[in-house]
């Protein structure tokens, strides 16, 4: 076992702070990577505050995570010293039920190993995130980085990126499909990206008028205030697709008056109970209402070939590791476009 410096909180009330965690040997079918960029996610807060009530301490956050190939196993085919490479939500699955043959580790029958606060079957305890000098992860589960990408800008990818790329992908959105957005925070600034980069007419829906700019400078063509009874009705039955990334509970009611006969709304935000829904907007033209998560690794790496080939990245800021929790609190309160991205180089001082 090696001892590096970590990031991570005690207990859930605590602030983060500096401290060690152990990490296994390189072992025959790992990859060991030296973490030099690491994004931060409101997951890391709820886990921080265990806020879903899970959460295994001392918590060591960060599912983003961006570095280079230290060390390999001997039976790694795939990377080599030097690779840029990544790290997402999870880093082991059972490999062998349904789900995980399907390519989507995300859904595994038997639970995926998050990066953190996971079972961690090699040390035992449970796993720890990216907030820290260095990981070591099973190779299937470790992601390529295209070269022509921003590196620091790339991490966030690998957790807001995937969860708004997953759902557009598996709705198969195209080319003129009516998209909206809702929700302009760090997952609907990807959504907004991925849709039009996939030739979709998006649309930001969105309660602040003061996100008009904003959201045409990413890609939107137009934008709706839905606190607009006038303009939500100018809009009704007129979408083929919903991307809600709203991230609390709200009534998600009048976006369903939106869709298009047989058209869905996908939920990748909220994970917690919802306003109460009114089963004539569904039956009143076979609406959709579902969720998605992640991606799988087979679709993740195909969302980062696709944001290399679109020169895709998240907006960013750049902070040092010890302004995390000032951070924490600033994401908290809808204070950053879009995502904070730890430079790890900060955690050696």
């Amino acid at each position: 076992m090696s001892t590096i410096k970590a990031y991570g909180a005690d207990t859930k009330d605590s602030d983060l702070k500096s401290m060690t965690i152990e990490r296994r040997e390189t072992k025959k079918n790992d990859v060991k990577i030296k973490i030099t960029y690491c994004g931060v996610c409101h997951s890391d807060i709820h886990t921080v505050q265990n806020d879903w009530g899970n959460s295994k301490y001392p918590v060591v956050p960060g599912h983003e995570i961006i570095g280079r190939v230290e060390e390999v196993g001997s039976d790694v085919k795939n990377f080599k010293e030097g690779d840029l490479v990544g790290v997402g939500c999870m880093v082991d699955s059972c490999q062998d039920c349904s789900a995980c043959n399907d390519d989507l580790e995300q859904f595994c029958e038997e639970g995926m190993v998050g990066t953190y606060n996971g079972k961690d079957k090699h040390l035992g305890g449970h796993t720890y995130g990216g907030y820290s000098e260095m990981i070591v992860v099973d190779e299937k589960f470790v992601l390529s980085i295209p070269d022509n990408l921003d590196e620091k800008a790339v991490a966030p990818l690998l957790c807001a990126g995937i969860t708004t790329y997953s759902p557009l992908n598996h709705w198969k959105v195209k080319k003129g499909d009516k998209v909206g957005v809702i929700g302009l925070g760090g997952l609907g600034h990807m959504g907004i990206k991925f849709a039009h980069a996939l030739g979709a007419k998006v649309v930001m829906i969105t309660t602040s008028p003061g996100k008009e700019k904003d959201a045409k400078r990413l890609g939107a063509d137009e934008v709706l205030i839905s606190k607009n009874d006038e303009d939500m009705k100018k809009h009704a039955n007129s979408f083929d697709f919903l991307l809600n990334t709203v991230p609390v509970k709200h009534d998600i009611n009048p976006y369903l008056q939106l869709l298009k006969r047989d058209s869905t709304m996908v939920m990748v935000g909220a994970i917690e109970p919802l306003e109460p829904m009114h089963g004539g907007s569904l039956v009143m033209g076979r609406k959709r209402v579902a969720g998605s998560l992640i991606g799988g690794i087979k679709e993740t790496q195909e969302m980062l070939d696709f944001c290399g080939k679109h020169n895709i990245t998240s907006d960013i800021e750049v902070i040092d590791i010890d302004t995390i929790n000032t951070a924490y609190d600033r994401v908290k309160n809808s204070d950053v476009k879009y995502r904070f991205v730890i430079d790890m180089e900060s955690l050696k001082n």
